[in-house]
């Protein structure tokens, strides 16, 4: 750009395009950024909190197999959801507490 026919007053005017057409990325990612922020917050707000309590019920469907803290990362899919009434009968039962999540501590169940 070190032609003699190239004004300085036209590479300020282009540099000046080039800087503008930056910005105008720069707020488009910006607002995609803001749309993504908002769904997620969108998403928690709506997400129904977890139960407190489950019982894990083992293969057949029919005997709990253990009482875990509702999102303990061990429940299993044949998980039900239960108040915590229900969980310390379960445990004092003999329903095994779950030996990650502990729930027999936060239930105040110690043997």
């Amino acid at each position: 750009m070190n032609d003699s026919s190239t004004s300085r007053l036209d590479m300020l005017h282009f540099a000046r395009r080039i800087a503008v057409q930056q910005v105008e990325q720069i707020d488009r990612w910006i607002a995609a950024e803001e749309r993504r922020e908002t769904g997620q917050a969108r998403e928690a707000a709506s997400r129904q909190p977890g139960p407190d309590w489950l019982i894990e019920m083992g293969l057949g469907g029919r005997d709990p197999v253990y009482v875990h803290i509702g999102g303990c990362h061990m429940a299993g899919k044949r998980s039900r959801s239960v108040d915590r009434d229900q969980a310390r009968r379960a445990v004092t039962e003999g329903i095994d507490a779950c030996p990650h999540c502990r729930p027999d501590t936060e239930l105040r169940v110690l043997d």
